[in-house]
C-alpha cells in the first residue's frame, strides 16, 4: 500500500487484526509487491492505494500483472457515494481506467456489496486463467458512521439548518448512512458467470493418451515450459513439476518464472540455441508459453513437427498457430499427468547434438567474459555472481541490456526463484517485486539485478526495505545509458539523443535512503564486494551495489519490437 485519506481506515484496521502493511514509496510498486507475493506463494497478492492518482499510479503495473497471468486485487479508495461525479477531491471515472486491464472489476456502494466483492474477487482472481481484480471503495464505506455523519453535514451545511426542515434532513442522512450497513449482499446474479473448475478437465484423458502415443513414437521431441505452468503452484507443488518434467525425458527449455524448475544443471536442462532445436524436432510440447514474439508468432518449427500446446487460456492456444493437440488445461497439471503415462526413449543421439551446441554457447560466453578493457566485464561479472549463489537464492531481473545478459548467464537453483516482469516488458518491476520476495516468507538472498535506467523507477523503495527490515541486494548495471536502445538506434538512426544517462553515484542515493553503498569499477573489486554485500545482508542491512560497466556487444542485434 502507499497511504492515503481515502483508505486510511483499512490500513488501520488491518494492523489492529495483525495483518502485515507493508507500505511502500510509490503506488506502482504496491502492486509489483502484490503481484511478485501471487507468483512465489501461489496465493493472490492484495494492494490497496487511495483514489483518483492512486489509483492511476498502478495502470502500468495492473496491466504487467495482466498480461503476466498473475492473480492481484487491487483495492482503490473512491469518492463519496453521495459526492460522486460532484468535483469532490480526486473523484475519476475509475472504473473505466481499469476496465481494460482486469478480469473483473466492481463499484461497492454498500458495507455488504464491498464484503461481497472481495470474496467474488479472490475467486475469480484464481479461476481459469489468474489475473488482476479491481474493487472500488467508497470513502464513506471504510470510516466510522459519526464521521462520516459529520463529513457529510458540514458538506451539505446541515448544522446551520434549524427546525423541522434540519431535523427531516439529519434524519434523512441517518437512513441513508443506515441503508450502507445494512442492504443485502450484492450477488453477481445471472448475468455473471458461474465458476468453472481453476483447472478445466474437459476431454483430458484422450488428450493425454494422443500425446503419450506421438512421445513415444519422437525420435527429437523438446518440450518448452512457460510461467503459466507454475501458476497458482506453491514451492512444493513446483517441485512434483520438477520431478515430472525429469520423468518425461525431454530436452527442456524453460522461460519466465519456469527458470529454475529443474535447478542449475539438469541433464535435460538446456539454455542456449532454442531456435535451432526447434527447427529440427519432430514433437514439440509448449506447456503454457503462447506463440507470441518469444516463440517467432509460432513459426520456428519444422513444417512436419507435431506441436502440442497446453494453456489456460483459449485465446493463446489459438493466436498465430493452430497447434496439433491444443489442451486447454493448466499446463503444469497436464506435464504431470502426461509424465503418468509415458517418457521419452531412443534420444541419444539427439540429446548429444543439443549438448554440443549448448557446449559450444558456453564457450563463446566464457570469451566473452574475458578481457582487459576499463570497467566491469558485464558477462564476466555474472558468472562471478552465478558461482556464489546458494540454493535458496532468489534473482529478481529489472532492465534492458543488463538483466537479459542476467539471463543468459545467472542459473537459478530452484523452481520459482526467478522473478521477470514477463511479456510485457516492464522496466520498474525490481523495488515492488523485492519487496513482494521479501515479505512471500520465502527464505534466501534476494538478488536484485538493475539496469540503471530501470533502477531509478524504484530506487526509492530502498527507504522501505530499511522501515521494513528487508535486506535484498541491489546490483546496479551502470553504463550511462539506457544501452538496450542507444545501441540499435544509434545503429540504425546514427543518433542516439535521449538514450545517455549520467555515470550516477546510485550506491550514494541508496546510502541516503539508509541502505548500504558499494562501488566497484574494476573487475578485481567483485570477490570482495559480494562478500561484503552478502555479510551486511545477513545483518539485515539493504545494499547497493554501483557496478560500473565496460562496454560489451554481448547482446548487440537483440532489439525486439
Amino acid at each position: 500500500t502507499l497511504c492515503g485519506g481515502h483508505i486510511s481506515p483499512i490500513l488501520v484496521e488491518a494492523a489492529q487484526r495483525g495483518i502485515r502493511v507493508v507500505d511502500v514509496r510509490h503506488e506502482a510498486s504496491a502492486v509489483f509487491a502484490a503481484d511478485a507475493y501471487a507468483r512465489m506463494t501461489g496465493r493472490p497478492g492484495v494492494a490497496t492505494v487511495t483514489a483518483g492518482p492512486g489509483v492511476t499510479n498502478t495502470v502500468t503495473a495492473m496491466k504487467n500483472a495482466q498480461m503476466a497471468q498473475s492473480p492481484v486485487i487491487l483495492i482503490g479508495g473512491a469518492t463519496p457515494t453521495m459526492l460522486k461525479n460532484r468535483g469532490s477531491l480526486q473523484d475519476i471515472d475509475q472504473q473505466s481506467v481499469m476496465a481494460s486491464l482486469v478480469k473483473w472489476q466492481k463499484r461497492a456502494t454498500t458495507l455488504a456489496q464491498l464484503d461481497n466483492a472481495i470474496e467474488y474477487g479472490l475467486e475469480i482472481a484464481t479461476d481459469g486463467v489468474p489475473g488482476p481484480v479491481f474493487i472500488e471503495a467508497p470513502v464513506d464505506l471504510l470510516y466510522p458512521r459519526h464521521l462520516v455523519h459529520q463529513m457529510y453535514a458540514e458538506q451539505a451545511g446541515l448544522d446551520k439548518v434549524k427546525g423541522p426542515a434540519g431535523f427531516a434532513l439529519r434524519t434523512g442522512l441517518n437512513l441513508y448512512l443506515k441503508r450502507q450497513e445494512s442492504q443485502p449482499a450484492w450477488s453477481p446474479g445471472q448475468q455473471a458467470r458461474r465458476l468453472a473448475s481453476r483447472r478445466p478437465d474437459k476431454g483430458m484423458s484422450k488428450q493425454i493418451e494422443d500425446v503419450a502415443r506421438r512421445l513415444e513414437s519422437a525420435r527429437q521431441p523438446a518440450l518448452i515450459i512457460g510461467s503459466q505452468a507454475l501458476a497458482m503452484y506453491d514451492p512444493e507443488q513446483a517441485a512434483k513439476l520438477a520431478k515430472a518434467v525429469g520423468e518425461l525425458g525431454i530436452p527442456t527449455w524453460t522461460g519466465g518464472m519456469a527458470r529454475g524448475l529443474l535447478g542449475a544443471n539438469h541433464g535435460l536442462l538446456f539454455r542456449h540455441k532454442r531456435s535451432a532445436a526447434l527447427k529440427e524436432a519432430d514433437l514439440v510440447i509448449v506447456a503454457g508459453f503462447p506463440f507470441d514474439f518469444r516463440l517467432n508468432y509460432g513459426r520456428g518449427f519444422h513444417s512436419e513437427a507435431a506441436i502440442i500446446s497446453a494453456n489456460l487460456s483459449k485465446h493463446d492456444l489459438y493466436t498465430n498457430r493452430r497447434p496439433t493437440v491444443a489442451v486447454q488445461h493448466h499446463p503444469g497439471d497436464f506435464l504431470q499427468k502426461l509424465a503418468g503415462h509415458t517418457s521419452a526413449t531412443q534420444l541419444g543421439g539427439w540429446v548429444a547434438r543439443l549438448n554440443e551446441r549448448e557446449a559450444a554457447r558456453e564457450a563463446e560466453i566464457a570469451a566473452m567474459a574475458e578481457g582487459d578493457d576499463p570497467g566491469v566485464n558485464p558477462v564476466g561479472f555474472f558468472r562471478e555472481l552465478d558461482a556464489t549463489l546458494d540454493d535458496d537464492d532468489i534473482l529478481i531481473v529489472d532492465g534492458g541490456d543488463f538483466a537479459a545478459t542476467a539471463a543468459y548467464t545467472l542459473k537459478p537453483r530452484k523452481p520459482l526463484s526467478w522473478l521477470d516482469p514477463g511479456a510485457y516488458g516492464t522496466l520498474g518491476v525490481g523495488g515492488g517485486f523485492a519487496l513482494g520476495a521479501g515479505t512471500s516468507g520465502r527464505s534466501g538472498q534476494i538478488w536484485l539485478i538493475w539496469g540503471d535506467g530501470s533502477s531509478a523507477y524504484s530506487l526509492a523503495e530502498f527507504d522501505t526495505f530499511v522501515r521494513h527490515g528487508l535486506a535484498p541486494i541491489a546490483i546496479i548495471g551502470n553504463d550511462a545509458s539506457w544501452g538496450q536502445i542507444a545501441r540499435e538506434q544509434e545503429g540504425m538512426l546514427g543518433d542516439n539523443i535521449g538514450t545517455y544517462l549520467r555515470e550516477t553515484d546510485y550506491h550514494t542515493v541508496a546510502e541516503g535512503y539508509g541502505g548500504v553503498g558499494i562501488k566497484v569499477t574494476e573487475t578485481e573489486q567483485i570477490p570482495d564486494a559480494l562478500t561484503k554485500a552478502r555479510k551486511l545482508a545477513g545483518k539485515g542491512q539493504p545494499v547497493c551495489i554501483n557496478l560500473i560497466l565496460g562496454e560489451s556487444d554481448f547482446r548487440e542485434g537483440s532489439i525486439s519490437m
